[in-house]
């Protein structure tokens, strides 16, 4: 007996939430940056955070050479290695594997494709940043291989801190949830 097709939708759904997911990242990070500015020296240059609830969620610019959580600073190249072959891996699972006949997990993994995405264009520099003078093993002008975060929650009260984040982040995050949902859920 024949495999059944993946259904044509399947491909729209993946790609309208993966490469709206990236867009609406790179965008936010571009406006985001373009507004406050981003400390590409040592001693700053950056506007301060803005606090939509103060002391709560704001927005605040940082770059991150590392990972999650900034575990592995420095390790761009690893990163961006590992971050192709998490979007060539998704694509082959829901493609290839044939997993996009479940509609729960195309839209999952379209979300952790967008995310995947959003921060590969920063790792690879296309966001055409470039350091200035004084920062710690950057020379002037050379190319800034960072992921850009924006987005801060903190509790001051609790003295709770979240690392700033972006939305290419929130993708990866909520397909994770998903993926996690995905997994537990019965099937008949």
């Amino acid at each position: 007996m024949a495999e059944r097709a993946v259904p044509v939708s399947r491909y729209l759904v993946f790609f309208a939430i993966g490469l709206i997911g990236f867009a609406l990242d790179i965008w936010s990070k571009s406006w985001i940056f373009q507004r406050l500015g981003v400390a590409l020296t040592e001693e700053g240059s950056k506007a301060p955070p803005i606090w939509l609830i103060e002391g709560v969620f704001g927005f605040e610019t940082n770059l991150n050479e590392g990972a999650l959580f900034g575990i592995g600073q420095g390790q761009v190249i690893v990163f961006a290695a590992l971050s192709c072959v998490a979007a060539v891996g998704v694509v082959c699972w829901l493609f290839v594997a044939r997993a996009a006949h479940d509609l729960h997990l195309t839209v999952a993994l379209g979300f952790v494709f967008a995310g995947i995405l959003g921060n590969l264009y920063d790792r690879l520099g296309l966001h055409g940043l470039t350091w200035g003078p004084g920062v710690r093993g950057h020379e002037v002008g050379d190319r800034v291989y960072a992921v850009r975060d924006w987005l801060h929650f903190k509790i001051d009260a609790i003295g709770f801190d979240w690392p700033i984040f972006n939305l290419a982040d929130s993708c990866l995050v909520c397909g994770a949830i998903l993926l996690i949902w995905h997994a537990f859920r019965c099937h008949d």
